[in-house]
C-alpha cells in the first residue's frame, strides 16, 4: 500500500501589506482605489501560486482579502425616493465586498455617486474580512496549466483559501439575510464571492466572457431565433454597425462594425450549453441574446448568473402552446401574469408571491408588435392577446390525466403554456431586474392543432424573423428610456439594498 505523504502544519500566513481605510467624496476616486486594491490583492495570490509551481515553498499560507466599500449615516432625513435605488433605508453602517471593479466600474460609479449626493457623507474603501479564493484570483478567461497545480505537493486548501459555498447564497436578494449584532448591513444585493461564482459560471455556460454581456437581454428556447439574430447582427456589422460597435459570438469571436468576419477570438471546440451572442454598444447599452434551451432549470440557472451583472431588462421570446380555440398558430401572447408550476424557485420565492406586469415593459412590447406588424388598436387584437401564461416543468403533461391541469389552466384564465417564461419573470422579480414575455403560439394541443413537418418549416421561416425583430425593437425602446424610469419601485421590498 502506497504511503501517505504527511505535511507539517503551516502556522505562518502571508498577506499583502495592510491597506489603510480611506474616505472619498468623489465616486470616481473611490472606484479607482477599489481597482488598485483588488489588482494588488489578486496579483499577490497569483504570484504566490506561480512561485509554488516553480518549486518555491516557504512553508506559508497565502491570503488576501476582497476590497470593501462602506458608508454610514446617522440621519433620518427624508431622501427623494422616486428612484428605486441610491439611498439608504435607515441610519446605520452599510458595506459590501467588491470584486472585478474593472468590469463593474461604471455601475459602481453610478451607485456611489447617488449615495454621496443623496446622503451628503463620504464612502470608505478598505479591506474586508472575506478572503479571496485562489480560483477567483484568476479571471474566467485565464488559462492555468494542469502541470502547474500538479507540481505543488501540498493540497491547495492548505495553502490558499478556496471557494466557500456558505458565502455564495442569495439571502440578501431573497430578503432573508439577518446581520449579526455589530455587523454592517448589506449595501449591495450580492457578495463578491457570489458574483465571482456567477462570472465563472457564465463563461462556462455561454462560452463568452462576462464583459461582453449587455444591459438588455433576450432569452429564447429555440436555435432558430439565434440563427436569425446572428444573420441580423452580421448584416449590421457588414453595413457599418447600425449604431452597434461589434458582434460577439461563442469563443469570444468579435466582428467589429465595418467587418465581414471575426478578427478576435477562436471557435470553441464544442458549443456550450447555453450559447450567448452580443450586439455591443458603449456602456453595455447593446443587446445580448441567449439560447437557454428547454425547461425551467436552465431558465433559473442562466438568470441566477446574469443577475449579478445588474442588467436593465430581460425579455423572453419563445414558442408556447395556445390554450384558446380563438388563437391561431403564429399569434402572439403578451404575458401580464404567470401561473408558476415550474417549482425550481419555490424555496427562494414562494408561489403565493405575485409577479406583477411592469408597465414600461408591457408598453414597449405592445408598441413594438404594432410597429413591426403594421397593426394597431382593434386590429392588433387579431394577432396578439394579453393574458396569463402558465409555466410547467413537465413537457409531456398531455400524456397524463388532463382533467387536473386543464381545470387549473381554465380557472387561472391562462391563454398560453410554456416551460420557461414564469421562471425568467420570477427571477427578474427576485433580483429586481425588469422583465417581460412575448411568446408565439406554435401549437394548440387542447384543440388538436399540431404542426405537420412541412407546416413547421414554413412556420419557422415566416414567424421567427418577425418575432425577433419585435424583441429587438422593444429592447431598443427600453434602452432609450432613462434608467430611473425603467427600474420600478414595485420590485423593491421593505428594506432594500442601496445598490441597484
Amino acid at each position: 500500500m502506497e504511503k501517505r505523504i504527511r505535511h507539517d502544519a503551516i502556522e505562518t500566513i502571508s498577506t499583502p501589506e495592510p491597506f489603510p481605510r480611506q474616505s472619498f467624496t468623489d465616486a470616481g476616486e473611490a472606484v479607482a482605489a477599489l481597482k488598485g486594491l483588488y489588482a494588488r490583492n489578486t496579483g499577490f495570490l497569483r504570484a504566490a501560486f506561480a512561485a509554488l509551481a516553480d518549486g518555491v515553498d516557504r512553508q506559508e499560507r497565502y491570503r488576501a482579502f476582497y476590497p470593501e466599500i462602506g458608508i454610514a449615516t446617522a440621519s433620518f432625513s427624508r431622501i427623494d425616493s422616486r428612484l428605486a435605488y441610491g439611498h439608504l433605508p435607515e441610519p446605520g453602517r452599510y458595506a459590501t465586498t467588491i470584486t472585478r471593479p474593472d468590469l463593474f466600474e461604471s455601475y459602481l460609479q453610478d451607485q456611489l455617486q447617488l449615495l454621496i449626493r443623496n446622503h451628503g457623507v463620504p464612502v470608505t474603501v478598505g479591506e474586508s474580512e472575506t478572503p479571496i479564493p485562489l480560483h477567483f484570483a484568476f479571471h474566467e478567461d485565464a488559462y492555468v496549466d494542469a502541470a502547474m497545480a500538479d507540481s505543488i505537493t501540498r493540497p491547495l486548501r492548505d495553502l490558499f483559501d478556496v471557494p466557500d459555498l456558505n458565502g455564495t447564497d442569495d439571502q440578501i436578494a431573497n430578503g432573508t439575510y439577518e446581520p449579526v449584532p455589530g455587523e454592517a448591513m448589506p449595501l449591495g444585493p450580492f457578495t463578491a464571492q457570489r458574483i465571482d461564482y456567477s462570472l465563472h459560471r457564465l463563461s462556462h455556460y455561454t462560452a463568452t466572457s462576462p464583459h461582453h454581456f449587455q444591459n438588455y437581454v433576450l432569452f429564447t428556447n429555440y436555435q432558430f431565433y439565434i440563427d436569425e439574430f446572428c444573420a441580423h447582427a452580421r448584416g449590421l456589422m457588414a453595413e457599418g454597425g447600425g449604431g452597434y460597435d461589434a458582434f460577439v459570438e461563442p469563443g469570444n469571436l468579435v466582428t467589429r462594425a465595418g467587418d465581414d468576419e471575426p478578427t478576435d477570438g477562436a471557435v470553441p471546440p464544442r458549443m456550450p450549453q447555453m450559447p450567448a451572442h452580443h450586439l455591443t454598444k458603449a456602456g453595455h447599452a447593446g443587446i445580448t441574446m441567449v439560447n437557454i434551451g428547454v425547461g425551467p432549470s436552465n431558465a433559473k440557472t442562466i438568470t441566477d448568473h446574469i443577475a449579478v451583472l445588474r442588467p436593465h431588462a430581460w425579455l423572453m421570446l419563445g414558442h408556447c402552446a395556445g390554450l384558446r380555440n380563438t388563437q391561431a398558430l403564429g399569434d402572439y401572447v403578451l404575458a401580464h401574469a404567470y401561473v408558476r408550476e415550474d417549482h425550481v424557485l419555490d424555496d427562494d420565492l414562494p408561489v403565493w408571491v405575485p409577479i406583477p406586469a411592469l408597465a414600461e415593459i408591457q408598453v414597449a412590447l405592445q408598441e413594438a408588435v404594432a410597429e413591426v406588424t403594421g397593426l394597431d388598436g382593434y386590429d392588433l387584437k387579431r394577432i396578439m392577446r394579453t393574458g396569463t401564461v402558465a409555466t410547467i416543468d413537465n413537457r409531456n403533461w398531455e400524456l397524463r390525466d388532463q382533467r387536473g391541469p386543464v381545470q387549473r389552466l381554465s380557472q387561472s384564465r391562462a391563454i398560453a403554456l410554456d416551460m420557461e417564461s414564469a421562471t425568467i419573470a420570477a427571477n427578474g422579480f427576485r433580483f429586481r431586474v425588469p422583465y417581460g414575455t412575448l411568446l408565439c403560439v406554435s401549437d394548440k394541443p387542447l384543440h388538436g392543432e399540431l404542426k405537420l413537418p412541412g407546416m413547421a418549416s414554413d412556420f419557422y421561416k415566416r414567424q421567427v424573423a418577425q418575432h425577433l425583430t419585435i424583441g429587438i425593437r422593444a429592447l431598443e425602446k427600453l434602452a432609450a428610456m432613462p434608467t430611473e424610469r425603467l427600474h420600478s419601485r414595485k420590485l423593491r421590498s421593505f428594506s432594500e439594498t442601496a445598490f441597484q
